[in-house]
């Protein structure tokens, strides 16, 4: 290479190859983070258009169904509901406000996201949760919840009394709670139905751009390894018959 020579070292080359192959792997990770989100995007977009599917209690959703339209008939359970705690609407904490819906003639119910609630004065001050009685046909979104959470110790959710403040939710604790069976999914009310709060539903909090950045951001790093690298390693010729 001119008057230079190449002269890596074992070590630093081990370290960079396993360095660099973490970021590109990192870089990789994030572009497939933001084609899942558009694809989400594109679910929800598209969905809402279709023609609601009836929900009964043998429901067994696909995982493809998100964001699917949905019809259900049940009575709302108003005297045991569940607070989904940390939910943000312009810059206000609050609460999701899920209501079981007993669907007509089973054990069964589904979780109903009515919507989201500001939170009171204190921890110990909680919104009212009306709610109508009697049967009602509800529509909306199917949704599910995380498949995995973390949950650090008991949590307010095993708390007695209702309703119950959940950090996560998990829908077999939840069904436990009630004495019924959950069906695995949740029904996002639509904004246009009756007994619901402030409702803007969104896909996804992080959106695929923001992967985009930070994928440019591990490959940027990955191209800045690999530039030190070489730079490091490269040395000066040495002409012939110089001393040591």
């Amino acid at each position: 290479m001119g008057n230079f020579e190449f002269r890596p070292g074992i070590l630093p080359s081990l370290a960079t190859v396993l360095l660099l192959g973490l970021l590109l792997s990192l870089g990789f990770w994030q572009l497939d983070r933001a084609a899942q989100k558009r694809a989400l995007l594109e679910a929800y977009t598209a969905r809402p258009d279709d023609v609601p599917v009836e929900i009964d209690a043998t429901f067994r959703p696909a995982p493809d169904w998100r964001y699917r339209r949905a019809q259900v008939t049940g009575n709302y359970m108003p005297e045991r509901q569940f607070l989904l705690d940390n939910r943000v609407h312009q810059g206000r904490v609050g609460y999701f406000v899920l209501t079981p819906l007993r669907l007509a003639h089973s054990d069964a119910a589904v979780l109903v996201n009515r919507g989201w609630v500001a939170q009171g004065a204190s921890r110990a001050d909680l919104p009212p949760l009306p709610a109508s009685t009697g049967e009602q046909v509800i529509q909306g979104l199917i949704d599910f919840p995380p498949s995995k959470v973390f949950v650090l110790g008991e949590g307010e959710d095993r708390d007695p009394g209702w309703p119950k403040v959940l950090q996560q939710l998990r829908l077999d604790l939840q069904s436990t709670q009630l004495g019924l069976r959950l069906l695995p999914m949740i029904l996002l009310l639509d904004s246009d139905q009756a007994d619901g709060f402030v409702r803007e539903w969104t896909p996804v909090v992080v959106g695929p751009e923001r992967h985009v950045g930070y994928a440019v951001q591990w490959f940027s790093l990955a191209a800045v390894l690999t530039v030190l690298y070489l730079w490091l390693n490269l040395q000066r010729r040495r002409p012939a018959g110089d001393p040591e």
